[in-house]
């Protein structure tokens, strides 16, 4: 029997909205019982600059979930308690690995209803963390874009979540327009499949150009120096001082250390739908076509890191992606039909726009987190003074040491996963062409053997040189990115 279509309302996902929430989410609990969580997160940034959180939340009596009457209510209480619990893990000299029961007790009760992991996952941060400035002007636009919630207080952080929230705002309607696909597909439908993919390779472009607009507001070294930090999770966090992970303290016998990994754009499930729908098949990092079964390749969350992300999903956005990972045949039926040109074309205009999307992401990905990484050890680098240069160590010694080290932070800079985010994200961005149908696309599309024949065309690995190595021009002239830097959570 055909697997039915999945029906939108059955898993908490809006035919307007997507993946965010169908009415906005809460600025407030409403029950005045939930005052002193209400009363921290108001004062976050205070608290958190003058070194006060902690203290505050020893203090903090344990307050019960039940009053919570709602599904908005209990994703508010989830991001309260979830920002709270980063803060006083992170606000300190040395993180805090064990989390009071004033916030371990409750935000464990919200975590299970909502079927999340305790943590500050994506859910948390960007899909209920928004409100916009005025309702009559909905929130497909950035300009009308307003978080609820920030660590730092700044426009950078805001920015950071908001330009997450328009892209989940105006990717929305391919949800639904690609099921209608889907069904198209089924009858035969040539022509409408050939509609729905071409206005979809149409949004996927303006969903690019939003992306983009994140370095009209978000310093760079802002977000790697002031933010970044209270995002870490608690997964290889071993170097910056958390050595088995967190402890969330409820009291019970069964307490023990968890380790997980911290909010991530692989989280969103509308990215996770673009690849179920175009068929894009993701390994383990590192592997290639030929090295992991196609059966293998589809099964859950053990697979690879991006299905691992899933769990970090609220559970019906999760289970809506299984459903539709079981009925999505787009793939299919263009290879079928592939010598319709029209219908071939559009699929490959897909995923070059998504593509495009992720080699967008990586170059972001350089400018946020690789620079400010390597400014940072130089700087380190660089304040030791001459007579502890002398008194230490010859200077063949210290390049030898400095070689060293070196290596050694390239091997160890990993991604928020737990892996090393540039190679994780090329590999997701040249997948993404695999599914290519037209050959001249195919060539296009994975820059292989021939793409040269095309009259020097190129699907830009932007700067990328044939290595695999990537390059970038900016105020200090042209540096390059190493496969093995980099990550949002590196320490």
């Amino acid at each position: 029997m055909i697997p039915s279509i999945p029906r939108l309302e059955d898993y908490d996902v809006s035919e307007n909205y997507g993946f965010l929430p169908s009415e906005y989410p809460l600025e407030v609990l409403p029950d005045t019982y939930y005052r002193p969580w209400e009363a921290i997160v108001r004062n976050l940034q205070g608290l958190i600059l003058g070194k006060r959180l902690r203290g505050l939340v020893d203090s903090l009596p344990v307050l019960s979930t039940e009053y919570l009457r709602s599904d908005a209510e209990w994703r508010r209480a989830y991001m309260i308690l979830g920002f709270i619990s980063h803060a006083y893990i992170w606000n300190g000299d040395r993180p805090q690995e064990r989390v009071p029961p004033s916030i371990s007790i409750p935000f464990t009760a919200a975590c299970k209803h909502l079927e999340l992991p305790t943590v500050a996952t994506y859910a948390g941060v960007v899909l209920w963390n928004y409100r916009p400035l005025f309702d009559d002007e909905g929130i497909g636009s950035l300009d009308n874009l307003s978080t609820l919630m920030t660590f730092t207080g700044s426009l950078d952080e805001s920015w950071f979540y908001l330009v997450s929230v328009a892209i989940e705002a105006r990717g929305a309607p391919i949800i639904p327009l690609m099921l209608h696909a889907i069904e198209a597909a089924r009858r035969g439908d040539k022509l409408r499949v050939t509609e729905c993919l071409r206005s979809f390779a149409e949004r996927l472009d303006e969903l690019s150009s939003m992306l983009v607009r994140m370095y009209e507001n978000c310093d760079p070294h802002v977000f790697y120096h002031r933010i970044r930090p209270f995002l870490a999770g608690s997964k290889n966090m071993h170097e910056a001082g958390l050595l088995n992970g967190v402890i969330f303290d409820t009291g019970s016998k069964d307490d023990t250390y968890v380790q997980y990994s911290g909010g991530s754009n692989a989280q969103s499930s509308i990215i996770q739908f673009f690849d179920l729908i175009l068929g894009v098949e993701h390994r383990p990092t590192g592997s290639k076509p030929s090295d992991t079964p196609v059966a293998s390749i589809q099964q859950g969350p053990s697979a690879n890191f991006i299905h691992d992300m899933r769990t970090y999903m609220p559970g019906p956005h999760a289970r809506f992606l299984e459903h539709v990972g079981t009925v999505s045949n787009i793939r299919s039926f263009v290879t079928t039909n592939r010598h319709d040109r029209a219908l071939a074309g559009a699929f490959d205009a897909c995923l070059a726009m998504l593509r495009n999307f992720r080699d967008k992401h990586i170059q972001m990905v350089s400018r946020y987190i690789i620079v400010p990484s390597r400014e940072s050890r130089n700087s380190n680098a660089r304040s030791i003074s001459p007579s502890q240069r002398k008194d230490s160590a010859s200077p063949q010694q210290l390049n030898i040491a400095a070689a060293s080290s070196a290596d050694k932070d390239k091997k160890n800079l990993r991604g928020t996963g737990g892996t090393a985010l540039i190679p994780f994200l090329k590999q997701c961005r040249d997948e993404t062409g695999e599914p290519a149908i037209d050959a001249w696309a195919r060539r296009l599309l994975n820059n292989g053997p021939g793409a040269a024949e095309l009259g020097g065309a190129r699907m830009g690995k932007i700067g990328e040189h044939a290595s695999g190595e990537t390059a970038v021009v900016g105020l200090a002239g042209v540096w390059s990115v190493d496969d093995s830097d980099g990550g949002i959570c590196h320490w």
